[in-house]
């Protein structure tokens, strides 16, 4: 039996846009270095980003934010 392996843990919410002002997706608040490679780092490096992503969102104009709501 074929066992794939398990999915990548994401924030990924479809959401491409990217802030010039902060440098942060709109969608998942992270970095274009960041979501390049993604499935690259750690299980841990993958963690530790996502641990960031809601304190990040603060970096971002809540006028932006609105228009993906």
């Amino acid at each position: 039996m074929d066992k794939s392996p398990p999915p990548i843990a994401t924030p990924c919410v479809k959401v491409c846009v990217v802030d010039g002002e902060s440098g942060l997706c709109l969608g998942c608040q992270r970095t274009l270095a960041e979501v390049a490679g993604w499935s690259r780092f750690s299980d841990a490096e993958r963690a530790e980003i996502m641990a960031a992503l809601p304190a990040r969102r603060s970096r971002i104009r809540p006028d932006k934010l609105a228009l993906f709501r």
